[in-house]
């Protein structure tokens, strides 16, 4: 197994535990939506590049306000080989510092997700770096 699926999966198993007071809570997707063959994790951004980001995607999936913070639900393993910048967050299994998540979007198709590449361009764009893939090279400005 390789070492970052190995340092994922302990991620994963870290980040369940502890879920009781004061502990992540997890997204919890609409009925039609929870069918998540990949899985769920989510990226959260500050509120105030919710709206924007909304409305430049071509195919946002579910999007969750609590506070601050705006959840998009995106496939597991969206970060293996993607270097999320500040000021994004990232949750294995859509588990979220949040205490009442509320859902703010809905995607028209069957999938729950956000695309992660798009969306990581965008955010990157957004906090001034440019990407960096998992080999180390940095995609052109």
């Amino acid at each position: 197994m390789s070492h970052r699926l190995a340092d994922r999966l302990t991620r994963m198993r870290r980040t369940g535990a502890g879920t009781g007071a004061g502990g992540p809570s997890r997204l919890l997707l609409p009925p039609a939506l929870d069918h998540t063959p990949l899985g769920c994790d989510a990226v959260g951004l500050p509120a105030h590049y919710g709206q924007r980001l909304l409305d430049q995607l071509s195919r946002p999936g579910c999007v969750f306000a609590d506070g601050d913070l705006w959840w998009w639900i995106v496939p597991s393993g969206s970060d293996l080989g993607l270097p999320w910048p500040e000021p994004a967050q990232y949750a294995a299994e859509a588990r979220v510092p949040a205490t009442r998540p509320r859902l703010v979007h809905t995607p028209q198709g069957p999938a729950p997700y956000t695309p992660p590449i798009p969306l990581y361009l965008m955010v990157c764009r957004l906090a001034g770096t440019a990407p960096v893939w998992s080999d180390g090279l940095t995609a052109p400005a």
